[in-house]
């Protein structure tokens, strides 16, 4: 079973690192990467292993309906995302998604007594991993890692394709990144390991697009994003979008 630790016993497991960001530390890597690393983390920012933010938006369960949460990612054991939906603009569906040290579960219970969805196992830890995966882009830190391979191509309209590929939670991360000339995030993709038609579990293209950003504590992350499935194709628009949030608030340690 998944550890059922709170949002504050994992923000408080957080690792403290001593490294300062000086974009000279990074000479060797392609240019399009040292501009999104010299955008997305302001010179003297110390390197963070984790973020904790609250968000509100709307999550598609057939039709959308409104959520508030809060989010805890600590690099070193795993993710918790804290939310309260609302049905019928008035009945609300209380629970959390998580990863904790190579474990993934959700539960979710109606007024917050009534259990509606729990899931766990190998296929949700595999496909919590790829969320945290994801995640990665709000926590801008963990691609100064020495782990971090990476990758890029100019494209003709002036934007940058970067690779970047990594190890996380013994999973490795293969995640395509559109940045402008500015070094500013545009979208991101990677394979993902799920179910969106609710048959058999697969790799399917997972990512979002970044519409607003906003910058905390010496990082500047996406603050409105439209996130799903089938990332990349038309099904995107039509059936794969699922989450559309905005960061109200973010912290970093």
């Amino acid at each position: 079973m998944t550890k059922q630790i709170s949002l504050d016993a994992l923000w408080d497991s957080a690792t403290s690192q001593d490294r300062i960001f000086h974009l000279d530390d990074f000479t060797h890597l392609p240019e399009a990467a040292r501009r999104y690393l010299e955008y997305a983390i302001a010179p003297g920012t110390k390197l963070a292993s984790a973020v904790r933010w609250k968000m509100h938006g709307e999550i598609k369960l057939k039709k959308w309906i409104p959520f508030t949460a809060e989010q805890v990612v600590c690099w070193e054991h795993g993710l918790i995302w804290s939310a309260t939906a609302w049905m019928n603009s008035f009945l609300p569906i209380v629970g959390s998604d998580r990863i904790i040290d190579g474990i993934g579960a959700m539960q979710w219970k109606l007024l917050g007594l009534f259990p509606v969805m729990t899931a766990s196992g190998a296929d949700i830890t595999r496909s919590s991993i790829g969320r945290l995966q994801s995640e990665s882009v709000c926590l801008p830190s963990v691609f100064c890692g020495d782990d971090v391979l990476w990758t890029s191509t100019e494209s003709s309209n002036l934007d940058s394709n970067l690779h970047s590929s990594f190890i996380v939670q013994d999973e490795r991360a293969e995640l395509d990144f559109t940045i402008d000339r500015t070094g500013r995030l545009k979208t991101f993709k990677l394979p993902r390991w799920g179910n969106p038609e609710g048959a058999e579990f697969r790799y399917v293209d997972f990512g979002g697009i970044l519409e607003e950003e906003g910058t905390f504590c010496g990082y500047t992350i996406p603050t409105q994003l439209r996130i799903g499935w089938y990332f990349g194709s038309d099904r995107f628009e039509s059936e794969g979008e699922f989450f559309r949030a905005t960061i109200d608030d973010a912290i970093y340690r």
